[in-house]
């Protein structure tokens, strides 16, 4: 006697029923990119179909989403001044501050994510203030004025913080400063687990986050090391962080797994953009059937262990989810 597994494959109603993972619209976090101007809606070569934005085609942007299902967004900036610290995100006026507000004030219930970094709003495109010595990012001098634009965000509206740089401390910080001013209630989703990798590349084209030099190697995690990856993300957790996060998902599904194992905090996985810009230009290429593909990779996030997922794709997903 053998086992037939495929009792239970050979009918779709029964396939739906014990299928072990899904996926819905509430699992979706969908990134804007904002910049200064007015009717402004410029598409990322390398990216189609994500575009860079003025704040009126990102509130009309945010109508669509919610009358689709998509409810949680995370906001980037691309300021017109950069400088060697980043003046510009330190202030209320702020493009991302202004778009917070915008939002807000048409769209009350869209759940705003703040990405928090440097890299989009210095001039040598770096996560923080460059050490003089060594031409890599002063940790400490960087969490001082992280402390600033988490509360320019948090001032403007933001529902949820997402420090993205990688300085060790960030959450002890960021959470010291939210808590002494009045804003306890403000959650921290950690990037807790960055690497170093080459599937970021077409985010700095959308972002305008391109080093002027070297590489960000000295502050994102090395992508060969496993066991700092959790530990990382754990010592994110012990700083007060109520979310934690892989970044990037796809190659990094093994790291997924081993940090749902070792906490009960939600996980999220950042899908990046060199990830999204495989399938959407192979999908062009008519070489996969796109949507088929990712949908897969969505499945394959939330099966590695992810409660959210941060992706390019969130949109489309939610469509196709309408049409079910």
């Amino acid at each position: 006697m053998f086992k037939r597994f495929r009792r239970l494959r050979l009918n779709e109603t029964l396939r739906n029923l014990v299928q072990e993972t899904s996926i819905s619209k509430d699992d979706f976090i969908y990134p804007l990119f904002v910049r200064k101007g007015n009717g402004i809606k410029t598409e990322i070569p390398s990216m189609p179909g994500v575009f860079q934005m003025s704040i009126d085609e990102i509130l009309k942007e945010c109508k669509y989403l919610q009358e689709i299902g998509l409810n949680s967004i995370i906001l980037f900036a691309i300021p017109e001044i950069k400088d060697s610290v980043g003046s510009e995100c330190l202030c209320d006026e702020s493009i991302i501050a202004r778009t917070i507000k915008a939002i807000k004030a048409k769209f009350p219930n869209m759940f705003i994510v703040t990405d928090l970094c440097f890299c989009e709003y210095t001039d040598h495109g770096h996560c923080g203030i460059l050490d003089p010595k060594t031409q890599s990012v002063h940790n400490d001098k960087t969490l001082e004025i992280s402390a600033q634009q988490a509360l320019v965000h948090a001032r403007a509206g933001a529902d949820m913080i997402a420090p993205s740089g990688m300085m060790d401390g960030i959450i002890t910080t960021l959470r010291t400063a939210l808590d002494e001013n009045e804003f306890k209630d403000l959650p921290i989703m950690a990037y807790s687990t960055k690497f170093a990798s080459g599937y970021y590349g077409p985010f700095r084209d959308v972002a305008e986050s391109t080093p002027s030099f070297g590489d960000r190697r000295t502050y994102q995690m090395n992508v060969a090391n496993r066991l700092e990856a959790i530990s990382e993300s754990l010592e994110d957790e012990k700083e007060g962080a109520d979310i934690l996060m892989v970044k990037p998902a796809l190659a990094f599904l093994d790291i997924v797994r081993d940090i749902r194992n070792e906490t009960k905090l939600p996980l999220c996985v950042y899908n990046v953009s060199g990830e999204y810009a495989m399938l959407k230009h192979a999908g062009l290429a008519g070489l996969i059937d796109y949507e088929r593909v990712m949908m897969e990779t969505m499945i394959a996030f939330k099966r590695a262990g992810a409660n959210i997922i941060i992706s390019y794709h969130a949109k489309e997903v939610c469509e196709i989810l309408n049409r079910k």
